[in-house]
């Protein structure tokens, strides 16, 4: 008997659909697929892998509005968000619709002859995505793997596959060879770790905890096999005195709340230069206050529910009785994993709200005195994903952007991704670097040939 997940509304608690559990021997048979695809879509000519994907972009922005209303009822989102992320999908086939044309290696001048080198793309990639952006990170993967000339075999998270399938069949309606681009909803310890193991696949893109990350990493080391890594963050939102106050707390519900604080770039902890911390939490308060929880089909509504009950129940346990709350937003009653936007202040440096990745809509706030101080409080964290920076004195911006130990920042902003630029975190938030000119590099290998002309 063939196994099925049921696949909830986070919103509503109502079973969506049921959608098949891929088995090992399937995972195998893909694999085995995309293997077979490959030298036929590595020797497409460049220009026509570029028409392909472009036709690919096209066929998700006609049915733009389809896959935001399928996210909206698989994962929660809201539809405002939702329609960002298909677009976002649009966007980066899009970008890297234009790589193969301008995949060029080098010519390097040496003695005796010719020298150059190729971008050779790896073979088959095994791509693995989170439940929290089911949309936009499988685009970041599966995009520039394609381009690269790669063929892609695709795991969606067990609770969040239904928009994956659905552009896996919008790839085929426009053209993407049988074999090129497949996609495997199924569980992680099966045909995830099957990436992991399976000789045929040359590269491995995971998006999830550090935990997992870990052993990925080390499982791909066997074979020494390529990976690239986005895992947990626990960023800072540091507000200087100088900061303009309004825009850093109207802005800051957006930088942690957003998703439902499912994020890992989520700005979680807030630092405030001690002069301005009560204004500052008095304008934030407002923020929060007035920020829309709502049923994510409504326009409206800017913040949705949870994934899961238990998801809801793994952030409730941050957030016991005794812990500072300093204020809270809304959220519906009745159905649905709805938790309310939450403020933590002052809170202990040391206390596991502060340190551990809560992956919902919680924030900390503490004090500091000096620049030194934001330095450190930022840094002291096992994560280097993302950041802000908010500050009025464009040197110190830069003193302290180059000093915080993460991968993204922002001043005066939130703004964490953008498709032309890369994306990737330090530390222990990850390895390698997805979007921009630099994730084509990653999917492809460097080859170098001489000509002897003596």
């Amino acid at each position: 008997m063939t196994a099925v997940f049921d696949i909830v509304n986070p919103a509503t608690e109502e079973i969506v659909t049921s959608v098949e559990e891929t088995s090992l021997e399937q995972a195998d048979a893909a694999i085995e697929r995309a293997a077979a695809a490959f030298p036929a879509w590595r020797a497409v000519a460049p220009g026509d892998r570029g028409r392909l994907l472009r036709r690919f972009a096209e066929a998700v922005d006609e049915h733009l509005e389809e896959l935001a209303q399928l996210e909206v009822s698989n994962s929660g989102h809201t539809i405002g968000n939702a329609r960002w992320e298909a677009g976002n999908v649009r966007d980066v086939l899009t970008y890297y619709s234009a790589a193969p044309e301008r995949a060029a290696g080098r010519q390097i001048p040496v003695p005796g002859g010719v020298d150059v080198t190729f971008a050779e793309p790896l073979g088959v990639v095994g791509i693995i995505v989170p439940w929290n952006f089911p949309m936009p990170i499988a685009g970041w993967g599966f995009a520039p793997a394609l381009a690269a000339g790669n063929t892609v075999v695709l795991k969606p998270a067990e609770v969040t596959p239904l928009t994956a399938l659905r552009l896996a069949e919008l790839a085929r309606e426009a053209g993407i060879p049988e074999g090129v681009f497949q996609v495997l909803p199924g569980k992680g310890s099966v045909v995830g770790w099957r990436f992991v193991t399976h000789p045929a696949v040359r590269k491995v893109c995971f998006t999830g905890s550090t935990e997992v990350g870990k052993q990925i990493m080390a499982g791909c080391a066997e074979q020494v096999k390529r990976v690239t890594l986005e895992l947990g963050g626990k960023s800072a939102n540091v507000v200087f005195a100088d900061a303009d106050l309004d825009k850093a707390a109207a802005s800051a519900p957006y930088a942690v709340f957003d998703n439902a604080g499912q994020d890992c770039c989520a700005r979680s902890r807030i630092l405030v230069q001690r002069p301005v911390l009560d204004d500052f939490l008095a304008r934030l308060e407002s923020a929060v206050t007035g920020l829309r929880v709502l049923d994510p089909r409504s326009e409206d509504s800017e913040m949705g529910p949870l994934i899961s009950a238990v998801q809801r129940d793994r952030v409730a346990a941050y957030v016991p009785d005794d812990a500072p709350v300093a204020f809270r937003g809304s959220a519906p009653s009745g159905p649905g994993f709805w938790f309310p936007p939450t403020v933590l202040a002052p809170v202990d440096p040391t206390s596991p709200a502060w340190r551990k990745e809560i992956f919902g809509p919680v924030v900390a706030v503490v004090p500091f005195d000096d620049e030194a101080e934001a330095i450190r409080l930022a840094n002291d964290t096992e994560y280097g994903l993302s950041g802000s920076i908010w500050t009025e004195n464009l040197g110190r911006a830069f003193r302290v952007a180059r000093a915080i130990e993460a991968g993204n920042l922002s001043v005066n902003s939130h703004s964490s991704v953008r498709y032309w630029t890369p994306f990737g975190g330090m530390k222990q938030s990850g390895l390698g670097r997805e979007l921009g000119p630099d994730a084509l590099d990653s999917f492809t290998d460097v080859k170098n040939v001489f000509l002897a002309t003596d």
